[in-house]
């Protein structure tokens, strides 16, 4: 009986062990995400806001240097859809960006928060106030997120803000990542 508590003990650390680690996987990902975009655009004649369905294509490098906490580098490429109001002349914009971010995320078993920053090159483009809207520029962007991740596997709830000359953009989404 002494042997089977001792064999129940042993695999039990083992197990928390392995689950401890469970969210700590350095290397390559790849991911995408799907999420909401709520545009705010703010000009000398205009004001309104508007939201569409977004998607992100991103890919990264972890370094698990320290146990607990991770450090990395991520790129990707977000599509913002296109804002609408109806109330200005059925005014449409649509926002794209290149972004790249430094990530920082705290591990706690699984499930882990990260917090990100980094240079975003966009384009605005209006199809109805062109000489305002039709714009490039490279600003400042910031994110926070909750990952969880089993193995190789990564599921990620994030936000994102894009505060850009014209058009800010406030992007919440979920999305998956695969390490290699």
């Amino acid at each position: 009986m002494k042997k089977i508590l001792v064999l129940g003990c042993v695999l039990h650390v083992l197990i928390m062990a392995d689950t401890a680690l469970a969210g700590k996987k350095s290397g390559l990902y790849l991911g995408g995400s799907i999420g909401a975009a709520a545009l705010n655009v703010s000009t000398q004649s205009v004001d309104f806001d508007g939201d569409d369905l977004g998607y992100k294509i991103f890919g990264g490098y972890n370094f698990g240097i320290i146990p607990l906490i991770d450090i990395g580098v991520e790129g990707s490429y977000v599509d913002f859809g296109s804002a609408s109001d109806a109330e200005i002349l059925n005014q449409e914009i649509g926002v794209t960006a290149w972004d790249l971010f430094a990530v920082g995320a705290l591990n706690l078993g699984p499930v882990g928060l990260f917090g990100k920053m980094g240079p975003a090159w966009w384009k605005s483009e209006s199809d109805y106030l062109q000489s305002y809207l039709d714009e490039t520029g490279t600003d400042l962007v910031y994110g926070i997120g909750l990952r969880f991740q089993i193995s190789s596997v990564a599921v990620r709830a994030e936000y994102e803000r894009f505060d850009m000359k014209y058009v800010d953009v406030d992007y919440i989404s979920l999305g998956a990542s695969w390490t290699f």
